[in-house]
């Protein structure tokens, strides 16, 4: 087994999760078995309980387990099935080691973060590597492991210490470390500078490891100059040295990572049996990102919703959309529009942002109520289906929009109200027919 850290410096949503997937794509494009895991060092046990502004939406496998939005990226990109073991967390570290405490499986040692936390995930990482994740049942022979939040926190110090073990354990060629920094370009002087990605190195080299690979996350192409600064002072080759720049789709990063070298790097660095056969794989991701770069026709959505602040807390909902409008050759323009400013007490109160509300959802094509929770904003996206309706505009409601959906027709066209019985009775089908018949879970 192979295992690939993919580690963070500077900042957290730095985009590990598409660089940890693009690696993986890259990789099974050669050839191998790839899996992944994501390793979250907060202390909730899961995603769960998260509000939509904390991480985004809760990505749900197909065992159910609610996880971090990272194991969606590395589903979609290395086309897996992930268990809710995938995603490993403080909490879920420390309710292992504190049941076998309770158990006297520790024999009445004294229980520590080291060994024992830090061999407890060790252990769940060799463990979770082996599972098979692909319809074959084969067993891979690639593990991807992101490490969330950023080198240096805190709660992030067991599992760099359990890293630091661990490369030992497995051998040097076994294990590659892959660092992700980030490349500010200050707009006063337009130089890309390099001191932050310096300390975030020499910081992790303190700790016990040190990167294999530097990706450096830039706005524009990385400068030679700037490189090779970053080859001399954080002792790498300056092939060791990836540009990860801002590119127009997150599925070019992995042709972007292919073209720098990145696979003769690994194939050389852990000694992996990669097929010299032509890459079909890689072939098909160049034609749907060139064809994403050509797209003229385009197509508006009014997302309407509470969370809009966050474009991440629809993140399942964004990416069918993004999907859907790939398929058809037209560029998708997604048009946020908050449900509460859609009421009339905001014509009261901010009239501003009332009319631009309705500005925004008067000019799509088409209009998404999501999924949501609570009473707020529930009233602007009744008034927002009623719209759709009269103007015989394209709409789609997901769980809680579509059962306003319902509302909205008994009210405006039945001239019922909610407290009427019949459309107790009607909600009720109408939220067994959208949890059984959803494509997936993450959408119901």
């Amino acid at each position: 087994m192979k295992y690939i850290l993919v580690t963070g410096g500077v900042i957290s949503g730095i985009g590990k999760g598409i660089i940890a997937s693009s690696v993986g794509t890259i990789l099974k494009s050669c050839g191998l078995h790839v899996t992944a895991i994501k390793i979250d060092p907060y202390i909730n046990i899961d995603a769960g309980t998260f509000s939509p502004y904390e991480h985004g939406e809760v990505f749900v496998l197909d065992d159910g387990g609610e996880v971090d939005l990272d194991l969606g990226n590395y589903e979609r990109f290395l086309d897996i099935r992930l268990t809710r073991d995938n995603n490993l967390t403080t909490g879920k570290i420390y309710q292992s080691v504190i049941n076998k405490e309770r158990r006297g499986d520790y024999l009445g040692k004294t229980v520590q973060v080291v060994p024992h936390i830090t061999d407890a995930i060790q252990e769940w990482v060799v463990k979770q590597a082996r599972v098979p994740v692909e319809d074959d049942d084969v067993e891979p022979q690639v593990c991807v492991i992101e490490l969330g939040g950023t080198v240096g926190d805190i709660e992030s110090m067991p599992f760099i210490e359990a890293f630091r073990q661990f490369q030992f354990k497995v051998k040097r060629e076994n294990f590659c470390n892959i660092h992700v920094s980030l490349i500010p370009q200050p707009s006063a002087t337009g130089e890309q500078k390099t001191k932050p990605t310096q300390s975030s190195v020499r910081e992790l080299r303190g700790l016990g490891l040190s990167p294999d690979l530097i990706m450096c996350r830039c706005s524009t192409v990385l400068e030679n100059s700037v490189k090779e600064k970053i080859s001399m002072f954080c002792h790498v080759e300056p092939e060791q040295v990836i540009c990860v720049h801002d590119v127009s789709s997150i599925y070019k990063v992995p042709l972007l990572l292919e073209k720098q070298g990145v696979v003769s790097y690994l194939s050389r660095r852990l000694n992996m049996p990669i097929e010299t056969r032509p890459r079909k794989m890689l072939t098909k991701w160049k034609e749907m990102s060139d064809r994403s770069d050509r797209l003229l026709e385009q197509c508006s959505i009014a997302l309407v919703g509470k969370y809009t602040k966050f474009s991440d807390s629809y993140a399942s909902v964004i990416k069918a959309l993004e999907h859907s409008a790939l398929a058809i050759s037209h560029k998708l323009e997604v048009k946020y529009v908050d449900s509460a400013h859609l009421e009339p007490s905001t014509l009261q109160e901010e009239p501003v942002k009332y009319h631009e509300a309705w500005q925004k959802l008067c000019s799509a094509d088409g209009v998404l109520v999501p999924g949501g929770f609570g009473v707020r904003g529930t009233e602007g996206k009744i008034h927002a289906i009623s719209w759709a309706r009269n103007q015989k505009k394209p709409f789609l409601g997901v769980c809680l929009g579509m059962q306003l959906a319902v509302c909205e027709f008994a009210r405006n066209t039945l001239g019922w109200t909610e407290l009427d019985k019949s459309i107790h009775a009607l909600l009720i089908s109408v939220r067994v027919v959208t949890l059984s018949d959803a494509p997936t879970a993450s959408l119901a």
